[in-house]
């Protein structure tokens, strides 16, 4: 049963890449694939392009869609084996994973870091949960620490607006008032290792993300420098690692300006803080491809439902 977890799901980037783009020029040409299937999007945290345009995917591929807001519907879910349910959840993992595959074809969640403990968030309770208890396909929507839709979209982004063999791209930290967790940034960077590209990451000392998925990157701390001639430079918030979760720098000097971006193009997954994280002129500029990217999250997810159906 083929799930899609992280960005190592994806067999071959490249051929993904070029049948999202081949869908974006007839969305509904496999319009019967999901015919009498449905899909049920579960969501324990707020989402705005996420539900809408998985949604939107599922609706090309002929699927019904069904949504429901754990935060404020949902019974709360006890996760460990051998609790005693006697506090504040009210039903186990290993019941509503099965219920829910009686209802749904394919399980799409989104789940975030709690930003408190690492170890909880690595074990990614929740999607694992459903994995191991749901008897159908699993997809993530952004879990503790990875976002592979978020990152499939920003692969076609790139091979959309590319126009070198090797191109120089850059992941920049920039500061943000609250702690924001990994996981766009990881999955980033795993995408990133997929492809042929001067690949480099910026930030302050103290924000070194997962070594062992920025492992054989290139680390620079002097963010001016490391944009030099870049042809494109994602800017992405994310909390301390090290000191997991905590906010260390929230230095205004890392703020994107049109100075640092040059002739490159300037990518975020939104939603910004502007003029915190980004300045307007450049958001607002003629090199942002923040809503490309934004309307490839459609075909980024419908690429992985039709490879999910076709199986």
């Amino acid at each position: 049963m083929k799930h899609y977890l992280s960005v190592q799901d994806i067999d071959s980037l490249h051929h993904w890449v070029e049948e999202a783009r081949d869908l974006k020029e007839d969305p509904k040409k496999h319009k019967n694939l999901g015919s009498d299937k449905t899909i049920g999007l579960l969501f324990f945290n707020n989402s705005l392009r996420t539900r809408l345009s998985t949604q939107k995917a599922a609706m090309n591929l002929g699927l019904e869609v069904i949504v429901m807001n754990f935060g404020s519907e949902g019974w709360a879910l006890e996760y460990a084996d051998g609790t005693v349910m006697d506090q504040g959840t009210s039903e186990h993992i290993k019941e509503a994973a099965q219920v829910v595959s009686q209802y749904c074809d394919i399980i799409a969640i989104r789940a975030f870091a709690g930003l408190k403990n690492k170890e909880e968030d690595e074990a990614e309770k929740v999607l694992n949960g459903f994995k191991k208890y749901a008897s159908v396909p699993i997809v993530n929507m952004e879990s503790s620490v990875g976002h592979p839709l978020q990152a499939l979209a920003d692969a076609i982004t790139l091979a959309e607006q590319n126009t070198k063999a090797r191109p120089k791209v850059v992941l920049s930290w920039a500061p943000h008032p609250k702690a924001l967790p990994h996981a766009v940034a990881n999955s980033f960077v795993e995408m990133m290792h997929l492809q042929d590209a001067d690949f480099v990451i910026t930030h302050p000392k103290g924000y070194e993300l997962n070594p062992e998925i920025t492992k054989g990157a290139t680390i620079e701390y002097d963010q001016k420098k490391a944009c030099e001639e870049a042809d494109f430079i994602y800017v992405k918030n994310w909390s301390s690692y090290t000191d997991y979760g905590k906010v260390l720098n929230q230095d205004k000097n890392w703020t994107m300006t049109p100075e640092k971006v040059g002739k490159a193009k300037f990518m975020h997954c939104l939603p910004v803080r502007r003029n915190v994280v980004v300045a307007d002129a450049v958001l607002d500029g003629d090199r942002s491809l923040v809503i490309e990217q934004a309307n490839n999250r459609t075909y980024a997810a419908q690429i992985v439902l039709k490879k999910i159906l076709e199986q």
